[in-house]
């Protein structure tokens, strides 16, 4: 007798969201971590979330400030910017386990919670980053602009193509009987 296999689809959409998850936390480490959250690292110029580094031409060199020393800097909006940035790290790290919960139980809930995970993770993004970016707009411009502003900001493109995946193909819920196991 022959049993049906299941579709190889929904297996390919899965791998998919998997794979952009796991690239938008690696774009996010690599920003945060590895680049040390620095969106403009030149000899002349360094900003970043902790450093904000201004050529002095009186000694020749970067003169780093503080960023509440620093000129029209309010340290509320800096550490909401901060908070939003880290925060989506850490939602979209927490999203990897519903998500895999949900396939491998069939669970809708599960799925949802993970959607609402990567929705607030892309959200703390966005509104992180352009706090950020509103706050020491006066500094940069475009061109000066490094990889990790690069690596922010094609992660905020894939989390939201993250969230429009996992909210137009939710997890279907399928017979118990009929699962494989994770």
């Amino acid at each position: 007798m022959i049993t049906p296999r299941p579709r190889r689809g929904d297996q390919l959409l899965f791998l998919g969201i998997m794979v952009l998850t796991v690239t938008v936390i690696t774009l996010l480490f690599y920003a945060l971590l590895w680049k040390e959250g620095n969106l403009i690292d030149t000899p002349n110029l360094k900003i970043g979330l902790y450093s904000f580094c201004l050529w002095d031409e009186g000694t020749g060199s970067l003169q780093c400030h503080r960023f509440p020393e620093a000129p029209g800097m309010a340290w509320l909006g800096l550490a909401l910017a901060r908070l939003g940035i880290y925060g989506s790290l850490v939602l979209t790290l927490f999203a990897l386990l519903p998500l895999l919960m949900a396939r491998c139980n069939s669970n809708e809930g599960e799925w949802q919670m993970a959607v609402g995970f990567l929705v607030t993770a892309s959200t703390l993004l966005a509104g992180g980053l352009g706090l950020f970016l509103t706050y020491v707009w006066a500094w940069i411009r475009l061109s000066l602009l490094g990889p990790g502003f690069l690596a922010l900001s094609t992660a905020q493109a894939l989390l939201f193509l993250l969230v429009m995946a996992t909210v137009i193909f939710p997890q279907r819920t399928q017979d118990k009987s009929k699962l494989e196991s994770c």
